[in-house]
């Protein structure tokens, strides 16, 4: 058995029968074979290479695009290259574009309703169509943020962008860490700049089919954009776009091109009226997790926006306890997005749990860590990546939470890549399959960042025990500078350790529900899918 057979999901485990999704593989597999990814590692280099991109488009390309938040003002690489300057740009030189933004909940909630209806307010001025999407779960999302970019007499030019970096404020960042001067409101701990750290990437190859007919899909769903009547006579008002028209016929699938089998993986949930392409909601990413993390045997690393929820994070205990030479490490914010004596302590008490439970199973083999710049901010984790084993990697929008996993829209890709990695050691996972570079490249990138290593110099990194070791030998030393008053020079590396949650009963009993209700809802209590 190929290590694809065994860690993707099959189509019957992706349980979404409706979908077009993989329908016209020539090969009948569930995933797309020899494709080149390229990660991004955070705004800073995503941003500049989106623009590039759309800057090589012209007359009757086809840019699709979804957002969770759109800010049209938001700089892509310096000067004049506003999101809204440039895709209005595009469309103007008759560039089809494409967009797919959540409708969003009020301003006053921390959300952002009217940046968005501005972002396709100016696109469709210049010709594009740009709608605003609230076909979701009552307190719901659509958290996907991907970019396809198709040239049908230029098929070399075509890719596509997933990940976790929406086209807004706070994301352009780099590795510095300096932040990005056009910041989202954010808890005070995180400064005037907020440092961001996040992760997309770039695919190359008949993936990039598979990502475009996620967008045809939500984007032909025929259940009207907004059921709300006071909301709709508004936009009619406004002249807002409410009924997205017919997009031009879907282009074959790109030719291979690289090393890498990519599965989409998506969360959808059940809902009325139901999606006509999952009527029973879809719930891979949970149900690919599940296998993944069943499967592991040395090494599971984790960087996650939330990290929430007992019921989610179980299926990792179950491994902890069931593997004992298995590690976790989890790279989390150090503090909530948002401060305040009410919205901190539900943000804090799905983590606390899921916290408590992996370092419960697994003891010293879990090491759990926060980021900081040079000048000791905290660096806010947005990133939304998976590695097991160095051979299965995920990047993409979702969370490890039951919101992300139940109840909003979500798009990650998982990868394996068929070259070996021939570094010791070579094999890391029990059934033999061997360590990939794609995974094991991804897994150094990451962690140079973090110990402030040279990128070049991160081999000995590949073991496991090592990584583990030198993580944790990091976090401690920084900790205690820290401690110490911050006496003498700062010591390299990023890594806290991540502190004990305490909460006390009084907070909990009230944090607790809203919680659960609001923070981190449940999209599907009848079918759990991570246990």
């Amino acid at each position: 058995m190929t290590a694809e057979d065994d860690w993707f999901l099959s189509a019957a485990e992706r349980g979404n029968a409706w979908t077009r999704l993989g329908r016209d593989h020539d090969d009948g597999l569930d995933w797309t074979s020899r494709n080149e990814v390229t990660p991004l590692i955070h705004g800073g280099s995503y941003l500049p290479e989106l623009l590039r991109c759309i800057r090589l488009m012209r007359r009757d390309d086809l840019l699709l695009f979804t957002d969770w938040r759109g800010d049209p003002d938001q700089l892509m690489d310096g000067p004049d290259t506003q999101v809204g300057r440039v895709l209005c740009d595009a469309a103007q030189r008759g560039v089809l574009v494409r967009g797919l933004v959540w409708r969003s909940h009020l301003d006053r909630l921390a959300f952002s309703e009217q940046e968005n209806r501005h972002l396709g307010e100016e696109v469709n001025r210049a010709g594009g169509e740009v709608v605003r999407d609230m076909r979701v779960r009552p307190g719901g999302s659509h958290h996907q943020k991907f970019v396809v970019l198709r040239h049908p007499d230029r098929p070399e030019l075509d890719v596509a962008f997933v990940g976790g970096i929406d086209l807004c404020h706070s994301r352009s960042d780099d590795e510095n860490h300096a932040g990005d001067p056009q910041r989202q409101p954010m808890a005070k701990v995180y400064g005037s700049r907020p440092p961001w750290h996040d992760v997309q990437v770039a695919l190359r190859g008949p993936a990039v089919r598979d990502v475009e007919t996620v967008f045809r899909e939500r984007w032909e769903d025929p259940t009207p954009l907004n059921r709300n009547p006071l909301s709709n006579l508004a936009d009619r008002m406004r002249g807002e776009d409410i009924n997205p028209s017919p997009l031009p016929s879907q282009l074959p699938a790109n030719r291979p091109q690289g090393t890498i089998q990519v599965q989409l993986l998506r969360t959808y949930p059940q809902k009325r009226p139901s999606f006509p392409f999952a009527p029973e909601g879809e719930f891979s990413v949970a149900a690919a997790y599940k296998k993944v993390i069943g499967r592991a045997r040395s090494l599971i690393y984790i960087e996650d926006q939330y990290f929430w929820n007992a019921g989610i994070v179980a299926s990792f205990a179950k491994a902890l306890e069931s593997q004992p030479e298995l590690h976790l490490i989890v790279v989390l914010p150090l503090h909530p997005d948002q401060d305040g004596r009410f919205s901190e302590p539900p943000n804090l008490i799905g983590r606390k749990a899921a916290v408590d439970l992996v370092r419960s199973a697994g003891g010293a083999r879990v090491g759990i860590y926060g980021i900081e710049n040079s000048a000791s901010t905290p660096i806010y984790v947005h990133a939304k990546v998976g590695i097991v084993d160095d051979l299965w990697a995920s990047v993409g929008s979702d969370n490890i939470n039951r919101r992300s996993w139940t109840h909003d829209s979500e798009l990650a890709c998982a990868m394996i890549d068929e070259r070996l990695d021939e570094r010791p050691p070579r094999v890391l996972d029990r059934s033999g399959h061997g360590a990939r570079r794609f995974a094991r490249d991804l897994r150094l990138q990451l962690a140079a960042e973090h110990l402030d290593l040279e990128p070049g110099k991160v081999d000995h990194l590949c073991d496991p025990k090592s990584a583990f070791a030198a993580f944790a030998d990091s976090a401690n030393t920084l900790q205690q500078w820290h401690e110490s008053g911050r006496a003498g020079l700062r010591p390299p590396g990023r890594l806290r350790p991540y502190p004990e949650l305490a909460m006390s009963n009084s907070t909990a009993l009230w944090a607790t529900p809203l919680y659960r209700l609001v923070y981190d809802p449940d999209g599907q209590s009848s079918h759990r899918p991570w246990r």
